[in-house]
Order: C-alpha cells, then structure tokens, then sequence
C-alpha cells in the first residue's frame, strides 16, 4: 500500500501479502508517514487532513478509527450498504484527485525490477521498493 501527497510523491509505503484485507492494513500504512514541518520544529506529522480511497475503502471499520484520529475518509458510498451516505457532493469533489494515487502506482510500475518479481525474500523486494520511491521523489524535487 502506498501514500502520497497531492504531488504523487510516496510518503508512506508498507508491503505485505495478498491475503489480509486493505481496510485492515490501511490504518498500519498511515502510520508509516512522517512530514517534517516546515517553519517550526518538533516531531513531524503523521496525521493527513483527509484520506481519498476508493470505493473498497469506505467501511465503518476503517472510518471510525480516521474519526478518531481527526482524519476524513473521503470514498464514495457502496451501493449494497444498508446505512446512508456520510458524505455529500461537496466532499466528494476531492475524490477528483484519486487519479494522482493511480499515476503514483503506475511510476512504481515502471521499475521492471517490481513489476517482473525475481527475488525470493520479502526484504529484498523491500528494498527496492524503497529505491523505486526515492527515485520518483527525487525526480519530482529536481523538476
């Protein structure tokens, strides 16, 4: 799983296997952000204003721990739920802004090392995943 800013730019990454549901790690993967404030110091940031997901994403399981925090879920209404809608138009206009995630996931594509798995060990893949990251980040800095 994979977070990013309004850039594209990975802030936070976790790799894990296929069979756990994303609901469930999502809350572990926005742990792993830390944004460093730019004018004060102290500890950096770990908490986003807002989260945008998709349509997998919009449970209570994982919307009542972001309310807790005082983070927005921001993903559409499934259709076979039996409660109402949370969100109306106007939040939903944020949801706009998914195809940045998307483009995000197909930069970590282009590396033919991720896409094509030849490694054996979790940690290994890691890594360069890891690399993959700070390639896209450097790429968008230096732009």
């Amino acid at each position: 799983m994979v977070v990013v800013d309004g850039r594209g730019v990975p802030l936070g990454i976790r790799l894990y296997s296929a069979s756990p549901s994303e609901v469930r790690l999502a809350e572990e993967t926005l742990q792993a952000i830390r944004v460093g404030r730019r004018h004060c110091g102290g500890r950096p940031r770990q908490k986003p204003a807002w989260v945008i997901a998709d349509k997998a994403y919009a449970s209570d399981a994982l919307r009542t721990p972001l309310r807790r925090r005082g983070v927005v879920l921001i993903a559409p209404h499934r259709s076979n739920r039996y409660r109402t809608a949370l969100q109306d138009g106007r939040v939903l206009r944020r949801y706009k802004k998914r195809w940045i995630v998307e483009r995000s996931i197909a930069w970590l594509g282009n590396f033919r090392r991720l896409v094509v798995r030849y490694d054996r060990l979790l940690t290994i893949y890691q890594a360069f995943v890891h690399i993959a990251c700070l390639m896209i980040a450097l790429r968008r800095v230096l732009k």
